[in-house]
């Protein structure tokens, strides 16, 4: 026997009759012949599979096949609330080449089919994260059992990171939930919930977690008779019984791929490919070719930057707001202003930083819609059954309002939601200086007016910070923190605590006109806008920038924002930043003709009864702005004017220090204005196409459009050096 394999029984005393793997994998023998396989990674806060795992995981099989006194095996996790979180992704990176990534693929098939091979029944028992790489070895195990624990969640991200499961779980998942369920999980990263996961026949059972162990105890004592066969109704049978039937399913799946990626990620069609050779002509051929798409993922560059992006944001949850300056702790909040930013804001401390809310707006409907909110997103979650109609009361309750300043005396934190009027806003910090403690920090969600003159007549302005948030808050993940000249290192690194435990990435950024985010989108709009008056159809313009990987088109995006939002903001940077950022007269007579966009079902678009099932433009207002929608510019133009005025301006920004790094303007694009992941944010992006090439191309548009193109001398400087932000 190796000498690295210590031996162990139930009560953790060494025997040598029985065996564990050195430091992750121990092997406990129960009484009633059932043997324990515990995962428990040492130094680590959740279990990952790791290339060095393989000797160790193949020995101890040997052993549990050897030993005929071994009538069953559970395989369970020694982490609390996790099972494993998925393989440890550090590995890919010493992967050279596709053909070392295509071996640790096959390394990982081969240890799983190695343990679904045991001649006694294998049991996994699955209690909280169970993702990626420990889904396939969950997979790998002949039955499952999950806790009904909220922690619990099965899935397979891996497209997320431009990446397929390699394990073997392209072909063992629809085996066991359909070729449709399988897609529908692979091709999104979808996670499912215990109840959710037996529904699909993921796992065999979903018990208390007190009762995990023992249940999975006796599923293994029964045998492999207690392996039932899938459910399926009739539409299944008929789609995924014949090969007709499933051509359609396949065939559907890539056209909807290919409509959601525009063919910019490459792994949800290999992913698909590697299900149908599967299905179509044989298991063995099906891992073959998964191992090999693996490989070819692993040295892609859009799997590369989503694993950058990836590292980044995990970096980011360990930072401080300042360095070596520790939060103050948070335990209530405070929100002024009921409408859709307020609500959004007490939803997500509510629900998701577990925080008790006390709001106030100056009617008692602005407390009901913000109220409305919550109930509107946690009604949707109880009737899918994503949660208890319990737990949706508790939530609710946490949130209570009033038209007056109660309840606020205490409160540590007050984040202000009202119109952008800088005299309103600068009574809301008169107010809550009057009406809170001397230490309470009060957040301005501003998205275009500086904070320190939102902080101008403060008592205490060092408690003053900007909390930017995106529309809607529920969803979009990123906050801007702008801490003015005044406000305390203590303060911006509570606040970043704070945004960080409502399930926010916070960047911080300087107070400047515009910060980050919607400077960096000003030139880029104002250019589509630009394009629209050069006769650039709408639909030709918002497909263009969709097809580069925007998650919609910037009409479309004025439409949904608020085109009288756009019109006031361009002043303010105008006034601030110069006249690069003077927005077309187009503004203005759309606002004259009331078309605001979607708030006033009139905009670029058609709404209401108007509309049609796909979203049609509005072509009365080519008449409106007197233009003749032509089209003559090209496409890779139309995208190159727009797109490279945002990278100039995103270069200007971490030049003038807006931003503190080039990860940070990369994470803040993706997460704030959708800016395509698989390029890995502006600043990756300059590094894929060369500072000098965007340089020389902004100069012959200098010539051609303008000043707005000039390039700033960060870039100039980067092209004569060579330089790169990575």
């Amino acid at each position: 026997m190796n000498q690295d394999i210590k031996t162990q029984n139930l009560e953790g005393s060494e025997s040598a009759d029985s065996a564990a793997v050195a430091n992750s994998f121990t092997l406990v023998r129960q009484e009633n012949g059932i043997a324990h396989l515990v995962m428990d990674v040492l130094g680590d806060a959740m279990n990952t599979l790791k290339a060095e795992f393989a000797e160790q995981i193949s020995q101890v099989l040997i052993d549990i096949k050897t030993d005929t006194s071994i009538k069953g095996l559970v395989l369970l996790s020694g982490k609390a609330d996790s099972f494993v979180a998925g393989a440890d992704i550090n590995m890919l990176a010493n992967c050279k080449t596709a053909e070392e990534a295509t071996s640790l693929s096959r390394q990982g098939q081969m240890i799983f089919d190695q343990l679904s091979n045991l001649p006694i029944p294998v049991v996994a028992a699955i209690n909280g994260p169970c993702l990626g790489g420990g889904l396939e070895l969950a997979l790998a195990c002949h039955l499952r059992v999950c806790s009904d624990n909220t922690k619990t969640a099965l899935g397979l991200p891996e497209v997320q990171l431009g990446l397929l499961p390699g394990s073997g779980g392209t072909q063992r998942l629809p085996k066991l939930v359909g070729i449709q369920k399988s897609l529908d999980m692979m091709l999104t990263g979808k996670q499912l919930r215990a109840k959710q996961a037996l529904k699909a026949g993921l796992v065999d059972d979903v018990v208390p977690n007190s009762i995990l162990i023992a249940t999975a105890e006796n599923l293994a004592i029964a045998g492999k008779a207690n392996i039932k066969p899938r459910k399926t109704s009739l539409l299944d049978k008929f789609l995924e019984g014949n090969s007709i039937g499933r051509s359609i399913v396949f065939s559907q799946a890539s056209k909807t791929v290919m409509a959601k990626t525009k063919g910019n990620y490459p792994a949800p069609l290999k992913i698909i490919d590697c299900v149908k050779i599967g299905v179509e002509q044989s298991p063995a051929k099906g891992y073959q070719v998964e191992a090999d798409h693996f490989g070819q993922l692993v040295m892609s560059d859009v799997s590369a930057q989503l694993r950058k992006l990836f590292f980044a944001t995990t970096d980011m949850k360990k930072e401080h707001g300042v360095a070596d300056v520790a939060p103050e702790k948070v335990n209530t909040v405070g929100v002024i202003g009921g409408g859709l930013m307020g609500g959004g804001i007490a939803f997500v401390t509510a629900s998701k930083a577990k925080l008790p809310v006390r709001m106030k707006d100056i009617s008692h409907q602005g407390i009901s819609h913000a109220l409305k909110y919550s109930y509107d997103i946690l009604a949707k979650k109880v009737k899918r059954r994503f949660m208890l109609k319990t737990e949706m009361q508790q939530q609710l309750a946490m949130i209570t309002g009033s038209t007056e300043y109660t309840g606020f005396k205490n409160l540590d934190l007050v984040v202000e939601a009202v119109f952008e009027d800088l005299t309103l806003k600068q009574k809301m910090v008169a107010d809550v200086e009057a009406n809170a403690k001397d230490s309470t920090v009060f957040a301005s969600n501003t998205s275009s007016l500086p904070i320190g003159q939102i902080a101008a007549q403060a008592q205490r302005p060092e408690n003053v910070i900007g909390l930017h948030y995106f529309s809607p808050v529920d969803k979009m993940p990123l906050a801007e923190i702008i801490a003015h000249e005044g406000t305390s290192d203590q303060t911006i690194s509570t606040t970043v605590a704070f945004a960080k435990k409502q399930g926010k990435t916070p960047i911080v950024v300087k107070d400047k006109a515009g910060f980050y985010v919607n400077r960096i989108l000003a030139p880029y709009m104002n250019e589509a806008a630009r394009l629209l008056l050069a006769n650039e159809p709408i639909e030709k313009l918002d497909k263009a920038l969709v097809k580069f990987g925007f998650p919609v088109g910037p009409m479309q995006l004025l439409d949904e924002v608020g085109i009288d939002i756009g019109a006031k903001i361009s002043p303010i940077l105008t006034t601030e930043l110069g006249e690069r950022f003077t927005a077309p007269d187009a503004f203005n007579k759309l606002i004259d003709d009331g078309r605001l966009g979607k708030k006033s079902a009139k905009g670029f678009y058609l709404y209401g009864k108007q509309a049609k099932k796909h979203k049609a433009v509005d072509e009365s207002v080519y008449a409106l702005l007197q233009i003749k929608p032509t089209g003559t510019i090209s496409e890779t133009d139309v995208i190159n004017r727009c797109v490279y005025l945002m990278l100039n301006e995103a270069a200007r920004c971490l030049d003038e220090g807006i931003i503190r790094s080039a990860r940070d303007g990369d994470i803040g694009a993706i997460f704030g204005i959708g800016f395509p992941p698989f390029t890995g944010g502006p600043f990756s992006y300059i590094d894929s196409i060369g500072a000098d090439t965007l340089v020389t191309q902004l100069n012959q548009w200098v010539s051609v459009h303008g000043e707005r193109f000039k390039p700033c001398q960060a870039l100039v400087d980067m092209a004569e050096k060579g330089d790169r932000y990575y």
